[in-house]
């Protein structure tokens, strides 16, 4: 049943709001904790029970942070980097190209700075390499170093590990595991076939992150002092919004705590990151998905591959700025090739039909670097599973977003076991393949078949999800704040959206390119602010600028608009339906 009467909003889309049960439990633990009403709808969507609530809102590393031992292979792994440390050997860091790979090396060479240790990072390019290991590089790096630390790849890189002769490799992923691991010192990875899964949801920068609380541990019980771990966790917690890893449990804690050691600004590299992205407030979850991961991604996808993790490892600023220059650039870059993308693979999506489990395109000569994220904007607005894949000649290179509820990984994975892909593999909420143009029709039609199996394509395409109603006078600062400390949101923990009902609209105009700014009001003399970024570029721009006292039904994000020192509440406005009067 859709929410407050609205099947089709301005639009297109149907709004659903909680249901009967989520209201209850809002209700009664509204009434038990004394808080606002709308933080309860929330709290409840989040499933989070009212005598867990104070420690929800409050969450505490300490409490949340699981034993690194309860993964296999830690204490191996942790031994033997600290007597790489100890021998002066030398070490290799091998790295994915993205967020969680160059952050997962920064960690790993900030900490080996702090111990007055170096380390040479090698980082594959895209498209000449590929991803994760490969032989020519690993034989490369075995031959001037002792130790080899792969992190957010190798767990399926058997033969490359296999050519590292000479050295010893260690792996630090999160990537699905196969049936057999690489014969290597240690493969710590909370997604191999043999762990219970309790830590699936860790990105490779958290699983690193464990492994130096266990190196802690070790010097610690052998009498010695460790560097400063605390001081590690801003690019933690970038990699695991980037990664779009699930904001739940221990991740909520790490991006809680790494936000608050961002905005100390003590890191030259994400210092030069925020200020050449224009970022004037205090960094959220949202700033490190949708405005610095990004840049740091730039260099990977259309650029040098190494150019993020060398700005997130960088101790000099000077250094820092002109690599965040560099990036900022070639982010710019990246939106161009992205845009001629998205548009042709929309086209392309749209004439095979947008309600099907699987969400899919394919186009000769699409940048590699480009297609993971035009796939991420097609599962946004199609609520469904997404791969978008670059051919050339007879073999097309692609990457998949997946919805909640729905391993995209573990079927990428079968897919390839089946023969129907080159190679492939991921996690679940996204994954990598290759595939021979010849079968490209058939390797879609199976994993259709595989995700509606988990459920893809139940949906409707344009639900709009909300957490229920709020008045204008209710939308208070303090309402905003503790909303706030329901957070960090992003993936498995979606932002708050509330309903603003039958509001009267006192005043629309556009501002900067294509944008709204609304004034309304609710009859009673309450009145509210709303910024509506992207307005005339569809149906809401128009239709709200147009409609000076009329009502309408409003959807979006509370957030605190701050400007001239004064701070109060806007509606960030998302959609739109015809009021009651």
């Amino acid at each position: 049943m859709s929410y407050l009467g609205v099947e089709a909003s301005l639009t297109g889309r149907r709004w659903i709001g909680p249901g009967v049960e989520e209201d209850r439990q809002a209700e009664a633990m509204a009434q038990q904790t004394d808080l606002p009403r709308g933080l309860c709808q929330v709290l409840a969507r989040l499933q989070v029970p009212a005598p867990e609530v104070a420690g929800y809102l409050d969450p505490k590393l300490r409490d949340l942070l699981p034993d690194p031992r309860s993964l296999r292979d830690m204490e191996t792994a942790a031994a033997r980097m600290l007597e790489a440390v100890k021998r002066r050997e030398r070490i290799a860091i091998f790295a994915d190209y993205d967020v969680d790979g160059g952050a997962s090396a920064a960690l790993l060479i900030d900490w080996l700075h702090q111990l007055g240790r170096e380390a040479t990072l090698y980082i594959p390019d895209r498209i000449d390499e590929g991803y994760g290991p490969n032989v020519p590089a690993m034989e490369k790096l075995a031959a001037r170093h002792d130790l080899i630390v792969c992190v957010d790849c190798g767990t399926l890189s058997h033969e490359p590990i296999a050519a590292a002769k000479g050295a010893e490799v260690m792996v630090l992923d999160h990537h699905l595991a196969g049936e057999t691991l690489p014969e290597c010192v240690a493969v710590v990875n909370p997604n191999r076939q043999d762990e219970d899964g309790a830590l699936a949801h860790l990105c490779a920068a958290g699983v690193v992150f464990l492994m130096l609380v266990e190196c802690g541990r070790q010097m610690r019980e052998a009498g010695t002092r460790g560097p400063d771990l605390m001081s590690l966790l801003d690019l933690v917690a970038l990699a695991t919004v980037a990664d779009v890893a699930p904001l739940r449990g221990v991740n909520r804690a790490l991006v809680r705590s790494g936000l608050q050691v961002m905005a100390r600004r003590e890191r030259p590299g994400l210092v030069a990151l925020a200020d050449v992205s224009r970022l004037d407030s205090a960094p959220s979850s949202h700033h490190l998905g949708f405005v610095l991961g990004p840049r740091v991604n730039a260099g990977g996808r259309i650029g040098q591959a190494d150019l993020g993790a060398r700005l997130l490892a960088s101790r000099d600023r000077h250094e820092a700025e002109a690599l965040a220059e560099r990036l900022d650039g070639l982010n710019t870059e990246r939106r161009e090739v992205e845009e001629a993308v998205r548009a042709a693979a929309l086209a392309q999506a749209e004439a095979r039909g947008l309600d099907a489990p699987l969400v899919w395109a394919a186009g000769e000569g699409w940048h590699p670097g480009v297609v993971g994220i035009v796939a991420s904007r097609l599962k946004e607005m199609t609520n469904r599973p997404a791969i978008v894949i670059g051919l050339d000649g007879g073999e097309g290179k692609g990457s998949g977003r997946s919805v909640s509820g729905v391993d995209l990984g573990a079927s990428i994975q079968r897919l390839a076991a089946e023969g129907l892909l080159l190679k492939g593999g991921g996690h679940k909420m996204a994954a990598g393949l290759t595939v021979a143009t010849d079968k490209l029709e058939a390797a879609m039609e199976r994993l259709s078949e595989l995700l509606a199996k988990q459920g893809a394509g139940q949906g409707g395409a344009a639900d709009l999800k909300l957490d229920g109603m709020l008045m204008p006078g209710a939308a208070s600062l303090e309402l905003c704040e503790r909303l706030e400390q329901a957070g960090p949101f992003g993936a498995g923990a979606p932002a708050p959206r509330f309903a603003i009902p039958d509001a009267q609209i006192l005043f629309a105009k556009q501002v900067g390119s294509g944008h709204l700014k609304v004034s309304f009001g609710d009859g009673l003399g309450a009145r509210m602010d709303a910024i509506c970024f992207g307005a005339f570029d569809g149906p809401l721009g128009p239709a709200l600028s147009e409609g000076k006292g009329a009502r309408f039904h409003l959807a979006g994000r509370l957030e605190i608009n701050e400007w001239n020192g004064r701070r109060s509440v806007q509606l960030r406005l998302e959609d739109a339906a015809p009021g009651g009067g």
